[in-house]
């Protein structure tokens, strides 16, 4: 390679993405540009790259999907290319013909290219001429919902509605019934409007056990074309991945051979230049049939999974693409090595339907060792933002084989400590180790099946009496600070004999006698134990503290980090918040339950998330049914509907484009007739009393005696 690369390079993007790229910049010696909205000015990618130049306010159109901003960013710090980064406008023509426009190179393939797979109909149309196949459907451009209403019944059901635009199965809805198609249609334009300025729409049959595979290409601007295997992306979850590996469990070498001189057709095309994937469905009951779906004009989220199995550098292979210059090898040359595994760390809730989550960094732990990496975007101090897509890292791991691989993930994600906000790691840990999983029985409906139904897992005596030990060791190091507050102080301290000191945590209270080296402890009513906590403070800043906790001659190790009143702890992946709860706090709950006992009548909806108000459905002062969607919030690429929860009419607090705060009330509905269930989101239910969302809690002194 004796090419000149380029000297500067912006990074049109965010988060994990931004900050891959800026490393391999860095490696190269090649100066790296950041670019940032103000809800970024943080943001681990501004710190790292050598210039960083802000865009706009939060809102993504105003600064992230700005092009003009971004094209004046790349001219005021003279870089010569501009690399997209994965979502937002890396498949935008629009950049990409400012680019060309201002003679800067655009780090992805020509303006053809991306015109043509980023319409899903023309994308089919094009590569059914280079003998690929895809699925049954109708796509066809300007059908109203009338004409695919008909269009589903030639094309049978189950369908899934498809947006044409944009990608990351953004807007999909899978179709089981004709009752069903048009709220799914409404729903779906208006998803793909909002997310892509485009609401046109085609269907497909739904295929019977499917699995996604898809195809990493490299092609130059000489002709050269080369593939570099597949990945699996089976695992998902309401159409997004979750899990993605490489190479495929379920293809055999002549199916693998025979799917990526697919792949390479559907380059050669479009003419294209640059890192793609071609995406497949393939049945599970017919592994040796694949049919397209689309393109990705871009890098992948799950690009790190190929590039642990090659040995290549694919941003860097973008870049010396974008510089003019041929691949370096062909074909014959590319091999597999191992496997690897990758799994998406998400700002989300398990336990209360995935929904986003936001919150604060207030210590992290990434995992290390052999065959383990993290590509991540957070760092411990910085807030998370719920204003983009909820991914805050990746853990990938390669193994020899796909066994050892998977139990280096499994290992690697216990390793993980997010503490400040709540996570999918442990959910992420408890999914690569489901049988089937293991066994690779998988198909992109397995997610949904299993986990549809996920309850809370309540806190363990270890984690509850760890943090009544450690608010206990927080009290002894705070002495009394006036006359006679020795009655006061949780130490146990009485005229007679000492007098056990309770927290209250989260509603359960932990009784505990004697020092935390060596205490009796009580949980509730059940018998006591003997327990014994040692802290260890954290070894650099961000990092957690360590909490050793001594229960019935078991040591449990939990990651620490205090936040007010409340003690993060996480163990094996999970992360909980323990909030200690003083007497106010306990009487202001019990008067929010009566007033909303009182209140019984007249059922509130709650937005369940930190979001934006999308729609409104109904007016003010409207009579709605049971089930009526009354709004529609979006957060961090989801929404959400709050229906009604009875006949009556409907008052409306918000209207579109509302910021909305977690258990903020969005509406009200004065039934017909008075159900009995108390105040909470109609759809989703929630785990703590809505009025606890704004409460500050007390400190760790806190104690219940």
């Amino acid at each position: 390679m004796t090419s000149r690369l380029f000297e500067t390079v912006l990074v049109a993007n965010r988060g994990e993405i931004a900050c891959r790229v800026i490393r391999t910049l860095r490696r190269l010696g090649i100066r790296s540009v950041a670019v940032y909205s103000d809800a970024d000015a943080q943001a681990p990618h501004v710190a790292l790259a050598d210039v960083a130049v802000r865009l706009g306010p939060a809102a993504a159109r105003e600064s992230y999907l700005d092009v003009d901003a971004i094209l004046d960013a790349a001219r005021r710090t003279g870089a010569q290319a501009v690399h997209p980064g994965y979502g937002f406008l890396s498949e935008n023509p629009a950049l990409a013909e400012a680019c060309a426009a201002a003679g800067i190179a655009f780090v992805g393939p020509g303006i053809h290219a991306l015109q043509v797979m980023g319409d899903k109909i023309t994308a089919k149309h094009a590569v059914a001429e280079y003998d690929v196949p895809t699925i049954p459907g109708i796509a066809e451009q300007g059908l109203d919902d009338d004409a695919l209403i008909a269009a589903a019944e030639r094309v049978g059901f189950p369908v899934l509605v498809k947006p044409s635009a944009g990608g990351g199965g953004k807007g999909m809805q899978a179709v089981h019934t004709p009752a069903e198609l048009p709220e799914a249609l409404r729903a779906a334009r208006r998803v793909a409007a909002a997310a892509f300025g485009d609401d046109t729409l085609f269907l497909e049959r739904l295929v019977a056990s499917p699995r996604h595979i898809e195809v990493q290409v490299l092609a130059d601007r000489h002709g050269g074309i080369v593939h570099l295997g597949e990945r699996e992306c089976s695992l998902q979850r309401r159409h997004q991945k979750v899990v993605e590996e490489a190479p495929s469990p379920l293809l055999d070498a002549p199916t693998r051979e025979r799917i990526g001189a697919a792949a390479c057709r559907v380059a050669a095309s479009v003419g294209y230049e640059g890192a793609g994937t071609v995406e497949f469905l393939v049945s599970a009951d017919a592994p040796e049939e694949f049919f397209f779906m689309e393109m990705n004009t871009r890098l992948q989220v799950e690009h790190p999974v190929t590039e642990l199995v090659t040995g290549l550098d694919l941003v860097e292979q973008q870049l010396r693409i974008a510089a003019g210059e041929p691949l370096a090898f062909g074909q014959a040359d590319v091999t597999l090595t191992g496997h690897a595994v990758e799994a998406r760390v998400y700002a989300e809730d398990p336990e209360r339907g995935f929904l986003p989550a936001g919150g604060r960094v207030l210590a992290l732990r990434e995992p290390e060792g052999e065959g383990v990496r993290v590509d991540g975007g957070i760092a411990a101090g910085i807030p998370i933002v719920t204003d983009y897509d909820p991914m805050l890292a990746k853990v990938i791991a390669w193994g020899a084989d796909r066994g050892e691989a998977l139990a280096r993930l499994r290992g690697a994600l216990a390793g993980t400590s997010i503490l400040g906000s709540v996570t999918n790691v442990a959910w992420l840990r408890e999914l690569v180790a489901d049988p089937d999983v293991v066994a690779g029985r998988m198909d992109t409906t397995l997610i949904d099946r299993r986990f549809a139904d996920a309850q809370p897992v309540p806190a363990s005596d270890e984690e509850l009496i760890a943090a009544a030990l450690i608010a206990h060791a927080d009290c002894r190091r705070t002495p009394p600070q006036a006359v006679g507050a020795l009655w006061g102080a949780a130490s146990g301290w009485r005229l007679g004999r000492p007098h056990p000191v309770r927290y209250d945590i989260d509603g359960t209270v932990v009784a505990v006698s004697g020092e935390p080296e060596d205490a009796a402890v009580t949980v509730g009513a059940a018998a006591p134990r003997r327990a014994s906590l040692r802290l260890r403070d954290a070894a650099a800043a961000g990092e957690p503290g360590v909490a050793l906790l001594s229960l019935d001659g078991i040591t449990e190790r939990f990651d620490l980090a205090r936040d007010a009143g409340t003690i993060w702890l996480a163990r094996d992946g999970r992360a909980r918040a323990l909030r200690l709860r003083d007497r106010a706090t306990r009487l202001a709950e019990r008067l929010a339950a009566v007033e909303r006992g009182e209140s019984a009548a007249h059922p509130e909806l709650r937005s369940p998330m930190p979001g934006t108000v999308v729609a409104v459905p109904v007016a003010d002062g409207a009579r709605v049914e049971p089930g009526d969607t009354v709004v529609v919030v979006e957060a961090m690429k989801m929404e959400h509907r709050l229906v009604a929860p009875a006949a009556g009419t409907v008052s409306v607090r918000v209207a579109p484009g509302d910021l909305v705060r977690l258990d903020q009330v969005v509406a009200r509905v004065d039934a017909e007739d008075a159900p009995t269930a108390s105040t909470v989101t109609a759809s989703t239910p929630t785990d703590v009393p809505p009025e606890e969302a704004d409460a500050a809690p007390a400190p760790p002194a806190a104690a219940q005696r």
